[in-house]
């Protein structure tokens, strides 16, 4: 009769081992998956903030009349009146 008690704390004792086991991975993957969405958003938040310095310098360019007149060539055909434009259709 006393081993079957003994028995029962082993199988007891061995149950709770199998499972902090079992837990302690589990965990250790779920910090893993974090560490790579961590570097991820890292490297996410580094794009943008140059996106952000990209757009704030062209909020500068945009009131010169460089730009303006470059976008009015580019985008909109317009030219001054006595210029003339040549176009290559050899292309």
């Amino acid at each position: 009769m006393k081993k079957s008690p003994k028995i029962y704390k082993r199988l007891l004792i061995l149950a709770i081992a199998i499972y902090v086991i079992f837990t302690l991975i589990n965990q250790q993957k779920t910090l893993n998956q974090y560490a790579n969405n961590s570097s991820q958003l890292i490297a996410q938040i580094e794009e943008q903030k140059e996106y952000k310095e990209e757009l704030a310098k062209k909020k500068d360019n945009v009131t010169s009349l460089d730009y303006i007149e470059q976008t009015a060539r580019e985008k909109l055909d317009m030219y001054y009146p006595n210029e003339r434009v040549y176009v290559d259709r050899g292309m």
